[in-house]
């Protein structure tokens, strides 16, 4: 029994040592971990204060000359930065706040933010939408009207019809055209379309009057046309008194009654150069500018060979000047630009009618000119149009010399006629 209750005692001795043993390295790495914390602390505390010394450039006062550089490691920290260590910002950053900033609307201290009281619309506005409709129906109705003008008088079939019959004077036919266009596209006038075509024997005058006169029966009606000739209607000067009070009579009557169809009458005068005195007078009463509105609406031709010396003389002395490749309208234009003033100044001392009128002179034609007239003659009178041929009857007209390689003829077309029937 005792050496059993020795062997107990001693078995417990060694647990106790054992455990004295255990709590001895316990306290031993408790205070090895607590070292390692504080010597952490105090490494962090140390870095923290170089930071903030380097921070606020304390760090070249405290350091000596001569002394190395202390270095540190770049550790990022969640601490209040110091201004310095803010980066500059970019100068475009800077200019964008300073816009917003503008931008900000500032108000008075102790002021409110209003919204501005809505202002009246003004009655006046609708007044001003009325009258802006008001004027376009106007504008569209008036062009309405200048198109309804210019189609019931069928100046396209005019065009065509002057174009394919008349030879060798399509600048005129242009500007008498041109002058028709203007005035034929409204009714309103503040005088009436005066025309005066001048030109040598033969160069187609009455032939355009003829023509005419013919669409113009077609479009407004054989009542408001009228085609006068002096040697026919009056050709003793003892009448002319009498001449001009029915002719005047006569226009009077026609203008009233194109007056009520809305319609404008077409007077044709041929062989003016044979008017009397009388018959001019009556005429210039009726187409100055101080007659009532009836008489404003009127076109009047008038067909003479006035001035044709003038023309002759123009074109032959001219002529060499004149290029080959020129168009008819291009040559017709210099010969009105050139003639009309020289003209104007010589029928202004025969009458105060031919101031009131626009002068369009018409050109000496060339041979070829003369074949178109055989040409067009021979086919209506239902002969072959063989070029032998009507070269042989172009050659037995008279020609002026030639000039510039232009051969002008001295009778124009008005024999063709009367040698086409002997054929």
């Amino acid at each position: 029994m005792e050496g059993e209750m020795e062997g107990e005692m001693e078995g417990e001795g060694d647990r106790d040592d054992n455990q004295r043993d255990s709590t001895v390295h316990s306290l031993s790495s408790f205070s090895s971990s607590l070292r390692a914390v504080i010597r952490i602390k105090q490494k962090y505390q140390a870095l923290k204060k170089r930071r903030q010394e380097m921070a606020l450039g304390l760090d070249g006062a405290v350091t000596f000359s001569g002394a190395p550089a202390r270095t540190s490691p770049k550790i990022f920290t969640f601490d209040a930065l110091t201004p310095s260590s803010i980066p500059a910002l970019s100068s475009s950053v800077l200019q964008r706040k300073k816009r917003r900033k503008r931008r900000r609307v500032m108000f008075p201290n102790g002021g409110q933010r209003r919204v501005p009281p809505k202002q009246e619309q003004s009655r006046a506005k609708y007044c001003l939408y009325l009258l802006c409709a008001i004027v376009f129906l106007q504008v569209y109705n008036a062009i309405e009207n200048l198109d309804d003008h210019v189609l019931r008088y069928d100046l396209e079939g005019l065009e065509k019809t002057l174009r394919r019959e008349v030879f060798g004077q399509q600048g005129a036919v242009e500007g008498l055209l041109s002058h028709l266009k203007d005035y034929l596209s409204t009714y309103v006038h503040n005088k009436p379309l005066v025309v005066s075509l001048h030109g040598p024997s033969g160069v187609g005058k009455s032939h355009l009057g003829r023509l005419l006169a013919g669409h113009f029966r077609s479009v407004v009606g054989e009542t408001l046309v009228l085609q006068y000739y002096v040697l026919h209607h009056c050709p003793q000067e003892a009448d002319a008194l009498q001449c001009a009070r029915d002719l005047s009579a006569l226009i009077s009557g026609m203008v009233e009654r194109a007056e009520e169809e809305e319609k404008i009458p077409l007077f044709i005068f041929d062989e003016a150069e044979h008017m009397h005195d009388e018959i001019l007078d009556a005429l210039w009463q009726l187409v100055a500018s101080k007659q009532s509105n009836e008489y404003l609406n009127a076109i009047y031709l008038f067909l003479s060979n006035l001035g044709h010396a003038h023309i002759t003389k123009h074109m032959l002395h001219n002529s060499s000047s004149i290029s080959m490749t020129m168009t008819a309208s291009g040559r017709h234009s210099n010969l009105v630009k050139e003639l009309t003033p020289i003209l104007r100044s010589t029928l202004k001392k025969l009458h105060s009618l031919w101031t009131e009128a626009d002068i369009l002179p018409l050109g000496l034609l060339e041979k070829g000119h003369v074949m178109e007239c055989f040409l067009d003659e021979m086919t209506r009178e239902g002969f072959y149009p063989d070029h032998t041929n009507i070269e042989r009857l172009a050659g037995e007209i008279e020609y002026y010399p030639a000039v510039g390689g232009h051969e002008y003829s001295q009778t124009g077309c008005k024999q063709v006629v009367a040698k086409v029937n002997l054929l």
